[in-house]
């Protein structure tokens, strides 16, 4: 399929997977090449409550938030063209290969870049990167599997 050219908001992204604030972590889609690779950005902000307490005074988005959001843009790629997708969950099988290399804090702005490597009946394992500034900030390969709700 061809690489569609225009911008997904949040309305639209939370249309189809089921994260709400203060847990969504993707804020746009850039880009979607069905069933291949999907690009998404997170703007992270001071506002965000996980700051509260990691860590006082030197705020650093954690690391577990990143895979997340690569997951929950992974997500985004598996459901976005499935008519019966409000009635589909997709569940973390595995994470594996996880790398941080640089600190995300407020200002920042994440790009996800996750395509897939294998994608069978209700399996998948996608590749993600978090992407700040040009420097890979987070990388990892997650396996999902697809239920019903």
């Amino acid at each position: 399929m061809s690489r569609e050219e225009k911008v997904w908001d949040l309305e639209w992204i939370k249309s189809v997977i089921p994260h709400r604030y203060p847990f969504l972590l993707v804020d746009r889609v850039l880009e979607i090449e069905s069933g291949q690779r999907i690009v998404a950005i997170k703007n992270v902000t001071v506002g965000e409550g996980i700051f509260t307490g990691h860590f006082p005074g030197h705020a650093v988005l954690p690391g577990v938030f990143l895979v997340e959001g690569m997951a929950q843009t992974g997500g985004i790629l598996l459901l976005h063209d499935d008519p019966d997708r409000a009635n589909k969950l997709l569940y973390f099988m595995s994470v594996d290969r996880a790398r941080f290399r640089r600190p995300v804090v407020p200002g920042d702005q994440v790009r996800y870049e996750v395509e897939v490597l294998r994608r069978r009946a209700n399996h998948c394992k996608l590749s993600g990167k978090a992407i700040v500034d040009g420097q890979v900030a987070a990388e990892a390969v997650c396996t999902s599997a697809m239920i019903d709700r």
